[in-house]
Formats: structure tokens, sequence, C-alpha cells
């Protein structure tokens, strides 16, 4: 089963790489290192290492978790705060953002705090949710996660 935050993780690195696809997925990219090795064997090994290099520059580069956010939360079409909101952000993602589902990702992030004082786990859960998709290749505004 998967975890809560990779659920977030997936949803966040996922759209973003969605986005990137289009962009990096034009074949005329590829085509112009290409045609200096005009014969076939070398032409099929070239694009291979072409096509694996983006997804681990994907993986590499971080993922702008606000443009991936703010994005979302048009696509909501409801008025959601993100970037203060624990739960404005699971729901921006189309996620479970219950109770029961916070108190796991809660766990999950090692929350030591009293999970009955909702209000406090919260503001914990969104900075902790911040930082940690800032360490696995997000790229998070410094303010959201101080």
């Amino acid at each position: 089963m998967m975890s809560v935050f990779d659920k977030i993780k997936d949803a966040i690195f996922g759209k973003a790489e969605a986005a990137e696809a289009p962009g990096s997925a034009t074949p005329t990219a590829p085509a112009p290192s290409a045609p200096p090795a005009a014969p076939s064997s070398t032409a099929g090994a070239a694009p291979k290492p072409t096509v694996s290099a983006p997804p681990s520059q994907s993986a590499t580069s971080a993922v702008d978790v606000s443009a991936v956010m703010d994005a979302a939360v048009k696509a909501s079409g409801e008025r959601l705060n993100w970037r203060t909101s624990i739960v404005d952000m699971m729901k921006a993602l189309n996620l479970d953002s219950s109770l029961a589902n916070r108190k796991e990702l809660a766990k999950e992030l090692q929350y030591t705090g009293d999970t009955s004082d909702s209000a406090k786990m919260n503001v914990w859960l969104h900075k902790a949710l911040l930082q940690k998709l800032a360490a696995n290749g997000g790229k998070v505004p410094a303010d959201l996660t101080d």
C-alpha cells in the first residue's frame, strides 16, 4: 500500500512530469545530435541514452512545487490556499484530506505532538510536508519551509 506522503509526492511530481512531457517529448531535440552519426547501429545506440536521459534529468532537477500546486488549485476551480493549509493542499491534489488520513501522514512524518489537536498538527504537517518534498527533489519557496 502506498504511503500518504508517496501519494502526495507522486501527485506533485507526476503533474510536473506531465507538464514537462510535451516539451521534452519533442522528437526534434534528439534528432540534431543523431544526424552526424549516420550508421544505423550508431543511430540506434544514440537515441537510447537520449531517451533515458530526460527521465533522469527530471528526477535530478527540482520540481517547482509552487507552480504545480498553483496549477492544481486553478484546475480545482475552488478557492484553496495550499501555501498555508495542508487540507487545501491535499484537496487541490484530489487526495483524501480527512483527519484520519492526515493523522496517518503525521505518523509517517514522525509527528510527536498530540494528534487530537488537529490545528497544531495541521500547521506542523504542512511545514514538514514541504520540507520533505524539498528533500526529495522539490523546489519549495524558502518562506514555506522556515
